[in-house]
């Protein structure tokens, strides 16, 4: 019988009971892709990841699994998952290898504790989302300030744009439908203005109603909102998710670029370890 430690963290918030919860197996060695994904569905968080030894030039691999899938790419789980190592291995940039290659994340300490990071994300691929009367429909609205359109940085997004940070929290959309469109996609439906924005991300697809956190979409709104003039290039926002599922969370975007190119995509915040535990498999 062998012992697998996992500490769980919440992230995308510096208190206890909110943001996105996640755990982390701190040495998977030994567990097969099967006994990942059974962990994963134990746990029934959003996401879990499972640390490895590195295989090209990071400090460690991780898997990432939902309760029914494996992503290649997520947010919350690099920026947690970097908290959890980096804090004893006294790093200030980690390099964390995962599907879609490696992820480098700075860290910022007050003393020994780790208190923010930033994550340097891939850059998203962009196209028009066809089905966007579907989705529209889907989620009780009329239409979208801006294109519609989907983002794939490794985890695919659609972005839906409102009237009002009000509308937004009123949605009540027909989780359902979403679930039968075409693609797998997490649907984020935001709305503010300079620095701040709302947002809320139903992806049903993507194993979760709704997501607390969303941090691989976080840098593609930074992105939509450039390329659509609502914030200059290289500015940071401040994304506030979570609140109507009673688990408020901030997030931290900047995208950079010229000519409408994308050049790059940073996405940062806090996390707190909430727990620690142990399998015996």
């Amino acid at each position: 019988m062998a012992a697998y430690r996992y500490v769980v963290c919440d992230v995308f918030t510096d208190t206890p009971l909110e943001g996105n919860q996640l755990g982390v197996f701190t040495d998977a060695r030994g567990l097969d892709d099967g006994q990942m994904q059974r962990l994963a569905r134990e746990l029934n968080l959003s996401e879990t990841t499972f640390v490895l030894p590195p295989e090209h030039e990071g400090h460690a691999r991780f898997r990432i699994f939902t309760p029914s899938i494996e992503l290649p790419f997520a947010g919350h789980p690099t920026l947690g998952t970097a908290f959890v190592l980096g804090a004893p291995l006294q790093l200030d940039e980690i390099r964390l290898e995962c599907g879609i290659g490696i992820v480098p994340v700075r860290l910022e300490r007050d003393g020994p504790r780790v208190v923010f990071g930033r994550m340097e994300q891939p850059l998203p691929e962009v196209r028009p989302y066809e089905p966007a009367g579907e989705l529209l429909g889907a989620l009780g609205v009329e239409s979208s300030e801006l294109p519609v359109e989907l983002y794939d940085n490794g985890v695919q997004h659609v972005y839906v744009c409102l009237r009002s940070e009000e509308e937004v929290a009123a949605l009540r959309p027909d989780i359902g439908q979403i679930a039968q469109l075409p693609d797998k996609v997490g649907v984020n439906c935001f709305a503010g203005s300079g620095p701040r924005w709302k947002t809320r991300m139903f992806g049903p697809g993507l194993g979760v109603a709704e997501d607390p956190a969303t941090g691989s979409a976080a840098g593609p709104l930074a992105v939509h909102l450039a390329r659509h003039g609502r914030i200059a290039w290289g500015d940071e926002i401040e994304i506030t998710q979570g609140v109507e599922i009673k688990r408020p969370s901030k997030l931290y975007a900047r995208a950079e670029g010229a000519d409408g190119a994308v050049e790059r995509v940073e996405v940062g915040g806090s996390a707190v370890v909430v727990a620690r535990g142990e399998f015996k498999l």
